[in-house]
């Protein structure tokens, strides 16, 4: 099932009522939403409120909350940590894998992610031929860092020879920013839903990131933020400051249509695939991870 994303960013006061979202503005306007349809609830003002009952609730459900910042940029979620019945085995199974399964988990992340890449490039009219070609050549772990080289050719033909993608750069940098923190909470949430930790990665590692798997899954998925940007910095240029509307396109961008295995499917349920065989790579019943590929 799609589940929908529901933006907050107004005075607001969100409560549980007889099973519903239930949202009650500064102006006294009430709306109420189902609580099973919601997959993202991003609240983005610092004059929200919301219950405890409810936060229970979105939980129970594997609802994603996104806490945005001053800045009104996504910077934490909640999510349900008892989302599979499953789980410890998972856990012990996701513990336990061999540094060769993992290596090889990466090199697929990687390929996907540099096919993924080419294919944007031929969707934007750039040539990423010989990046496509990169990706039948990642070797185990991508030792020979395939990604990286991988990179430097892929920006500049994607934003022009002047680009620099730098999480504090110029635009689009920042729409960049706010698509990746998207994918990141959507990739969580589905791997939370499989009954996996996203604390413990395949290749990031760092100590103090308690999303390392989710970094790590959500690489084949970034060139899908990529496309939305550059058709957004198109029409809009450099924007310093990210509206609704624009936040409203990079979220929509969870519902367009992927090839995923033998099928076309949203990005949303795509992810689930992904998240559910990798589960299935670390309990040793699958070989592959089912990663999206880009519609032209």
């Amino acid at each position: 099932m799609i589940k929908r994303t529901i933006i907050i960013n107004s005075p607001s006061y969100l409560s549980l009522c007889n099973s519903q979202i239930q949202i009650v503005r500064k102006d006294k306007h009430i709306r109420t939403e189902p609580l099973e349809d919601i997959g993202f609830l991003l609240l983005d003002h610092a004059q929200i409120t919301i219950s405890l009952p409810l936060l229970n609730a979105l939980r129970a459900n594997n609802t994603a909350v996104i806490f945005c910042d001053e800045l009104h940029h996504p910077r934490s979620m909640l999510l349900n940590l008892d989302g599979n019945t499953l789980q410890n085995e998972l856990f012990r199974a996701q513990i336990s894998a061999s540094t060769p399964l993992k290596k090889n988990i990466w090199k697929q992340v990687v390929m996907a992610k540099l096919r993924n890449q080419a294919a944007v490039l031929a969707f934007t009219g750039s040539d990423g031929k010989d990046i496509e070609s990169m990706a039948a050549q990642v070797k185990s772990g991508d030792s020979d860092n395939r990604e990286g080289y991988a990179a430097r050719l892929y920006w500049p033909r994607l934003f022009g020879y002047d680009f620099k993608r730098l999480r504090e750069g110029l635009p689009p940098n920042n729409m960049l920013n706010y698509g990746y923190a998207i994918i990141r909470a959507a990739v969580a949430r589905a791997l939370a839903a499989s009954g996996l930790l996203n604390t413990l990665g395949i290749h990031h590692s760092n100590r103090y990131n308690a999303f390392c798997l989710a970094d790590d899954m959500m690489e084949p998925y970034r060139p899908f933020a990529d496309a939305a940007v550059w058709e957004l910095y198109r029409i809009c240029g450099d924007v310093e400051e990210i509206d609704t509307d624009i936040k409203r396109e990079l979220l929509s961008m969870l519902h367009s249509d992927c090839h995923c295995g033998k099928e076309k499917r949203p990005l949303m349920l795509a992810m689930q695939a992904s998240a559910a065989s990798l589960a299935q790579c670390f309990n040793g019943t699958l070989r592959n991870v089912e990663f999206p590929a880009f519609l032209e």
